[in-house]
């Protein structure tokens, strides 16, 4: 049965609109904290010797991956290192949690992890003994993971969630004719979110009909999303079911983050080592994304005709997006030897200070059995802006035992709820540095390392990391509404990540070869859209799934010291 009106629905969102167009601001922003967070990413990447240790060098130095993590590593140097490392990356993410089934998704890849060289002048004092300078190139982070999930239940749908944000705008400013009126094109202040036009044309979201003075029907600008909550009666002395449905989703990252160092320090009588390290950062990332709801007894649009009425079916969005910048930060970093058998490591990195640009379109489908078909695309939109990563600090410590093991630990804090977004002018955006501070906490990481030389030129090494949430609570249990960019209302975040590692390594005359195995084990929280309150004033979850990754790397390096 078609139904014109829904009347304590229109009555109550009524109520809502003048409060939620405050909201529309946040989604049709064209950056978020979710992109600050997903951009400021870094993991363990570096040589063979310092991943088969997790790591743990803030307080030991003498490794190329140094330069990229404590610049007071460079002093430990007595003469020159030229190195270069490779890995491959078997990548495996698991969906689990409220789905019909666990999906696997695997893949492998191969990078070049690292490469560089330590040069070394001995002055042959007593006080600065050595100055050494390097330079490298190192892949701090990879985006390369894939994940998809089907079957999540739905408790509401991304239809109602978008009208909370296209609720007060009138039809004819998201109607797309594919000619002379395209809503994409305008600019104004108050021009609609993308995904308010792309869930209009595509015909999930539906304006509610009233009637005027006359008696006439008219479209408004109050709108019915899919999902209807309770059963109703039909009119007829029958009952409407609630709706039900599933949600499934494909998720493709690609891209990387890499930093060229160039770093200077010395040796003052072999008890203070210092050094300052300036990195120069690029970054390519890429997110190819599908989101598919599957509807029984839904509020679908009536073919040629205004309202809505009872029937199935669903709709797929598609998004993509392409981020790419450069940056540049400073780390400072000293190493302490008050006795041969103990070192003590501290380093401080500034925020990584970045110039971004972003492009993104999507694309919308639906077919529901009233007969309506719907498609939209938007056009592919670019935009800059400016972002400042979270600031490091790390302490170390290392013990040398009988001249053949060395134990080492490491502290890490990260302070993600420090980020900073601007526009391409620099103008801070006050709203979302806010979400920041709701969304996001520092992070702490602990490294752990042993080595043991069995022979003069053979070692075995292990270690093992561990990195909490920075994820603040409020955001785990889904209890505030989480705003992100563009056309793309999903997100992931982490919540905490472990490397169990291993490795050996070989010293001949000068040359060096050294093998680590990595093993990564991550867990996420995929989430389609955002919890929000709907117009009867529930809280409703969107749909969601666990994502796990259990990574494996063998990684390589060789070089020699001269």
């Amino acid at each position: 049965m078609k139904k014109l009106t829904s009347t304590n629905h229109g009555l109550n969102k009524h109520m809502l609109a003048a409060a939620l167009l405050t909201a529309c601001a946040a989604g049709a922003s064209a950056q978020s904290a979710v992109d600050a967070y997903n951009m400021s990413q870094t993991e363990l990447r570096g040589t063979a010797r310092f991943m088969s240790m997790a790591g743990a060098f803030t307080a030991l130095g003498g490794d190329i991956s140094t330069l990229n993590q404590n610049p007071g590593g460079i002093g430990v140097y007595r003469g020159s290192d030229i190195g270069f490392t490779f890995d491959v990356n078997m990548l495996n993410s698991k969906t689990s949690g409220n789905l019909a089934g666990a999906r696997d998704n695997s893949f492998t890849k191969c990078d070049v992890n690292n490469f560089g060289y330590i040069g070394t002048i001995n002055l042959g004092s007593s006080g600065l003994q050595t100055i050494s300078w390097g330079v490298s190139y190192a892949r701090v982070n990879s985006f390369n993971r894939q994940y998809s999930g089907i079957g999540m239940p739905l408790q509401t749908s991304l239809s109602n969630y978008i009208t909370t944000f296209t609720d007060g705008y009138d039809p004819g400013a998201l109607f797309d004719d594919g000619s002379s009126n395209n809503p994409y094109e305008d600019y104004s202040a108050n021009a609609p979110n993308w995904l308010s036009i792309l869930a209009f044309n595509g015909g999930i979201v539906t304006p509610q009909v009233q009637i005027d003075d006359e008696g006439k029907p008219y479209e408004s600008n109050i709108y019915d999303g899919l999902f209807q909550y309770q059963a109703v009666d039909d009119g007829a002395g029958g009952t409407i079911p609630p709706t039900t449905g599933a949600g499934s989703m494909t998720v493709n990252e690609s891209g990387y983050t890499d930093e060229y160092s160039i770093n200077f320090g010395g040796n003052v009588s072999n008890v203070v080592y210092w050094g300052l390290g300036i990195g120069i950062t690029d970054m390519g990332y890429t997110q190819n994304s599908t989101y598919t709801e599957n509807l029984a007894s839904a509020d679908v649009p009536v073919k040629g005709d205004m309202g809505i009425t009872v029937g199935d079916g669903g709709f797929q969005l598609t998004n993509w997006k392409h981020t790419s910048g450069t940056g540049v930060n400073v780390k400072l970093g000293l190493i302490l030897k008050p006795i041969n058998e103990l070192r003590v490591g501290v380093a401080v990195h500034t925020p990584t200070y970045w110039s971004m640009t972003t492009s993104y379109n999507a694309d919308i489908s639906s077919r529901f059995t009233s007969g309506f078909e719907g498609y939209n695309q938007t056009p592919t939109s670019t935009y800059d802006w400016q972002l400042r990563s979270p600031w490091k600090l790390m302490f170390g410590v290392a013990g040398v035992i009988g001249g053949r093991g060395i134990i080492s630990a490491d502290y890490e804090y990260q302070a993600y709820n420090g980020m900073n977004v601007r526009d391409a002018d620099g103008t801070e955006l006050d709203y979302f540095n806010g979400d920041i501070k709701d969304y996001f906490k520092a992070s702490n990481t602990i490294r752990l390392g042993a080595e043991f030389r069995v022979t003069p030129q053979f070692s075995i090494r292990a270690g093992y990391s561990y990195t909490s949430s920075n994820i603040k609570e409020d955001v785990k249990n889904s209890n505030l509404e989480v705003y992100t960019s563009g056309t793309n209302p999903s997100y992931t975040f982490d919540s905490n990540t472990q490397y169990i590692t291993c490795g050996l390594g070989y010293r001949f005359s000068g040359f060096y070869a050294d093998l680590a195995y990595v093993y990564k084990h991550r867990e996420s929280t995929y989430r389609a859209f955002t919890s929000f309150k709907d117009y009867d004033g529930y809280w409703y979850d969107g749909p969601s799934a666990k994502v796990t990754d259990g990574n494996s790397q063998l990684v390589f390096t060789i070089g020699y010291r001269f």
